[in-house]
């Protein structure tokens, strides 16, 4: 039986392959690079600076700076709005694994759909 950790791990594989978005993200990151990528709509978005700051925003908004602790009450907002949303996470590849896996973790007790944002190769 697998662990939560490699669970974990495997959708952030799946989702660095797979993912990358329309939407421009205002907030300078350096996204890891990916071979494989498939264009999605609109979402709303987490990203993590390489200075470890926390920006979220919605579809066309402008990112705004949170706490870590605001980030569950602006995603459960954006569900309840639309439950069919994804949630884009820009993590800056230079950021340390740990704060990817926290924000994963924060997905997975709530539910949401998160996608991982990559560039291309």
């Amino acid at each position: 039986m697998a662990s939560m950790t490699d669970v974990i791990f495997l959708l952030l594989i799946f989702f660095m392959v797979t993912s990358t978005i329309v939407v421009p993200n205002a907030i300078q990151v350096l996204l890891p690079r990916s071979q494989q990528q498939v264009q999605v709509k609109p979402i709303t978005r987490v990203t993590i600076d390489e200075n470890l700051n926390y920006y979220v925003a919605n579809a066309n908004e402008t990112e705004r700076q949170v706490t870590f602790e605001e980030i569950t009450p602006f995603l459960q907002s954006a569900y309840t709005a639309d439950p069919d949303i994804f949630v884009a996470l820009y993590a800056d590849e230079n950021i340390p694994y740990r704060e990817v896996v926290r924000i994963l973790d924060l997905a997975n007790q709530n539910r949401f759909k998160m996608v991982l944002m990559t560039r291309p190769q």
